[in-house]
């Protein structure tokens, strides 16, 4: 079981994808997309995943919300296996646990507006509300990121890439969870408005009581941000530590080649 200190408990998770064989008579190894990896996300803290791209970093946090399928391992979220229930038994799980995606336009429907888009998850998972409760909401939800409520009738294509980005971190918050994993949040953004959506992060953190798993292939940017790194290579978790610890005694080759990509001024 995990104790109350982990929100979330991950134990040999490996997600396999069918290989590709050469010729079709041969039998083809499977993609090990993630390979038996095990950590902790203590409640209220952030840990930092990190590792360059095909690290298997973001099959690991869409593993979590159910978005990639189990090969094998479990995750323990609050005492509980929810790693292989159904999408039906999941659900209630769901709202407890959101997703920021990496793109902030794609993961938004450019056909609808800002107010469908936040009202769409409060409908899901919260069917009793009135209209005017979830118009209220999204109002409120639009100011929580810093954007005004007056901004809930235009569409994504009006919004600036931070923005967007805001948008979809309101949607993320709309069913008040406990854990969101930050898939990339600000990888797609200018490197001036990085800072600005890190830093809203942090100030939601703290406001509302989260917990983030916060992927990323910049090491200094989860420096930042993280409580705990874990550094991850072809599928495994291969070192771990506080940020002192990974940034200024890195044990691996590997971290020590994404340490050396960080810009220094």
């Amino acid at each position: 079981m995990s104790t109350p200190a982990n929100l979330l408990e991950v134990r040999g998770l490996s997600v396999h994808y069918p290989g590709r064989a050469p010729w079709f008579w041969q039998t083809a190894a499977p993609k090990k997309a993630v390979d038996g990896i095990s950590f902790v996300i203590p409640k209220g803290k952030t840990v930092g995943l990190v590792g360059e791209s095909g690290s298997g970093k973001t099959t690991t946090g869409r593993a979590i919300v159910k978005l990639a399928p189990l090969t094998a391992g479990n995750i323990i979220y609050q005492g509980v296996d929810i790693g292989q229930m159904s999408n039906t038994a999941f659900h209630p799980w769901r709202k407890k646990i959101q997703m920021i995606f990496q793109d902030p336009y794609n993961s938004l429907n450019p056909r609808a507006d800002i107010l469908s888009i936040l009202s769409e998850p409060l409908e899901i998972h919260f069917p009793q509300m009135s209209r005017n409760d979830r118009k209220d909401r999204c109002a409120e939800l639009l100011r929580s990121v810093q954007l005004p409520a007056e901004h809930l009738n235009r569409h994504p294509h009006e919004f600036s890439g931070g923005q967007r980005q805001r948008i979809g971190i309101a949607r993320a918050l709309a069913v008040q969870p406990e854990l969101i994993i930050c898939d990339e949040p600000v990888s797609a953004l200018d490197v001036s408005v990085q800072a600005e959506v890190v830093n809203l992060l942090q100030d939601l953190q703290e406001q509302l009581g989260l917990t983030y798993l916060f992927i990323a292939h910049d090491l200094a940017v989860v420096e930042h941000v993280s409580d705990q790194i874990l550094v991850m290579s072809k599928g495994r978790i291969v070192e771990q530590g506080t940020p002192a610890e990974i940034l200024g005694n890195p044990r691996e080759a590997y971290t020590k080649t994404l340490l050396a990509a960080v810009p220094r001024f």
